[in-house]
């Protein structure tokens, strides 16, 4: 049985340091979890990849980025921006600060990769009596963004809860864009095949 080429969707992750994004990046990877004393500071770009069943037949290779606590540094911008089919935009829900700031992690996606589907990730759900960040204030901050977020989502690293929801969502949205931009491609293909009226030659010429 021939293998069927699945589709690779780059995803980056986006937020303020210290909000959960490497967690993240590490629950996708391995499933694990590691507290923030056992933790190695990390520095440099990292990716891992895993596919996702959008439907019986088809999937999506989710290819996702993380900074590694170079959110800083502006070098990285362009190489971890450039390509991506999605953006998550990620603040920890016990911290004001890193969902208001979210405004310009969003112009930077926009700004470099433009053409993201952009998903919007309340972490640290887990911290239930330390959350400062309500469902009011995410659903503002959407329609502020005048249609821009394509989902959001409420997560905990640490129990992984909502986790692998969230990344099987955006692989069945990514999954519909990429099966929308193909029947729209034959579209337009067949649009400019010109059919002669019956019974004229193909090569024949009007003029």
């Amino acid at each position: 049985m021939a293998s069927v080429k699945v589709p690779e969707q780059k995803v980056i992750l986006c937020g303020e340091y210290g909000v959960g994004k490497t967690s993240l990046f590490r629950r996708f990877a391995t499933n694990t979890f590691v507290t923030s004393t056992d933790r190695k500071s990390t520095l440099g770009l990292d990716h891992y990849e895993k596919v996702y069943m959008t439907d019986e037949h088809q999937g999506v290779k989710l290819q996702l980025w993380d900074t590694g606590g170079m959110e800083r540094v502006a070098s990285i911008t362009s190489s971890y921006y450039k390509f991506a089919e999605a953006a998550i935009l990620v603040f920890s829900l016990d911290s004001p600060d890193s969902f208001n700031i979210l405004s310009q992690h969003l112009l930077d996606i926009v700004t470099y990769a433009e053409n993201a589907k952009i998903f919007l990730c309340g972490n640290k759900y887990d911290l239930k009596n330390q959350i400062h960040v309500t469902d009011a204030d995410m659903e503002t901050f959407c329609e502020q963004c005048h249609n821009l977020i394509s989902g959001t989502y409420k997560t905990s690293c640490k129990t992984g809860q909502g986790v692998e929801e969230m990344f099987i969502d955006i692989s069945k949205q990514l999954g519909e864009a990429n099966r929308s931009r193909k029947e729209l491609d034959s579209l337009n293909k067949n649009s400019f095949k010109i059919t002669p009226p019956e019974g004229e030659p193909e090569d024949s010429c009007i003029c």
